[in-house]
């Protein structure tokens, strides 16, 4: 779940920014409170597009995530992420103007061998500093963006991708030729035996070129990028505390997305999605999934897993995703480790892992 997500931060955004008192946190970074006032996730609800590119103003936390990975001319690797998360303070609609009841946040970031930078912003909504349109498509917090060129039916196919930081900067044009993929059973992600879960789909297709800038030097770059998109209102449990989230692309033109919850007790809930070269998808249950760690970095503090073994019996699957930087650690407000991974075994590839709650 992201991301892809990193709905952790908006949670504690809500103790710094919102209009109401803070409550205790339950389980991981408040993704655990009670959220009955706001809209529930069940089963069998139809994603109707282009509106589901937009905001869910019933739901409470909300998120549009972008990885890529990239090489230059040169065959050096280099990982980008993106990311605008929406938090609700109140249920309803949000609202006009200051009185608006919605904070957004922004992350970017850009991986390298031997660099990890990553940035995030902060607006209120209602003041047009942040937001997202579901047509024309449009996700921007200040000058960082996310939108459409696409001219057909479909405004995922085509998309510009920016953002800006004194120490990164990268300006990339994302195209996808394959229709998008709702993950899990039909677009419901379940997170937990308890039935906690989320609206989740992804655009696993886009091919990406564009200028990336890292400690002052610019390169031409190119390769697989991965759209996420989730919404919910209370995604975890009080007990689970943090997920490890794989995205790979195969070079089959096969893909993989993975999530393992982490609990304070008892075996992790894991699941995921395999999605073949045609688009088409299976449900992974954990009795199809072979996740284990095979090697840790101490980065910031943390012992981080940044070496796994991930098996799929049924699809022949036995690789290695081991992290280009194992030091890719987001010292943000509420830090996690999130970098781009290689692919080794029975298939070659590249990805993107994401850790929180170590």
């Amino acid at each position: 779940m992201r991301r892809n997500g990193l709905v952790l931060i908006l949670g504690t955004l809500l103790i710094a920014a919102c209009d109401q008192p803070a409550a205790p946190e339950e389980g991981f970074a408040g993704l655990a409170d009670k959220a009955e006032q706001f809209a529930q996730v069940t089963p069998g609800r139809p994603f109707v597009f282009p509106a589901d590119h937009g905001p869910h103003a019933g739901y409470r936390i909300e998120w549009w995530y972008i990885t890529a990975n990239l090489k230059d001319d040169q065959g050096q690797a280099f990982g980008v992420q993106w990311t605008l998360f929406r938090n609700a303070l109140r249920t309803g609609e949000p609202g006009s103007g200051w009185n608006d009841g919605t904070i957004w946040m922004g992350h970017a970031a850009v991986t390298s061998a031997t660099h990890h930078f990553a940035a995030e912003r902060y607006a209120r909504g209602g003041v047009e500093q942040a937001g997202v349109n579901a047509a024309p498509f449009a996700a921007w917090i200040d000058d960082w963006a996310l939108r459409s060129t696409a001219s057909g039916p479909d405004p995922l196919a085509s998309m510009q991708l920016t953002a800006k930081d004194p120490r990164f900067a990268y300006r990339l044009t994302l195209k996808a030729q394959k229709p998008l993929v709702l993950q899990g059973d039909q677009g419901f992600s379940q997170k937990s035996e308890q039935g906690q879960a989320s609206y989740y789909y992804s655009q696993p297709f886009f091919q990406t070129d564009g200028e990336l800038q890292i400690d002052g030097k610019n390169y031409q770059v190119s390769g697989p990028a991965w759209l996420d998109r989730e919404w919910s209102s209370q995604p975890l449990t009080a007990n689970q505390t943090g997920w490890d989230w794989f995205s790979v692309h195969l070079d089959d033109g096969a893909a993989l997305m993975l999530y393992r919850m982490r609990q304070k007790d008892g075996e992790p809930y894991l699941t995921g999605t395999w999605i073949a070269a045609d688009g088409s998808t299976q449900l992974l249950h954990a009795r199809d999934i072979s996740l284990s760690p095979l090697q840790t970095t101490h980065v910031a503090g943390h012992s981080m897993p940044t070496r796994w073994s991930v098996k799929i019996r049924d699809k022949g699957l036995e690789i290695t995703t081991t992290a280009l930087n194992p030091k890719a650690w987001m010292d943000l407000r509420i830090p996690y480790w999130e970098g781009p991974v290689t692919v080794s075994g029975s298939h070659q590839g590249v990805g993107y892992l994401e850790m929180t709650g170590y």
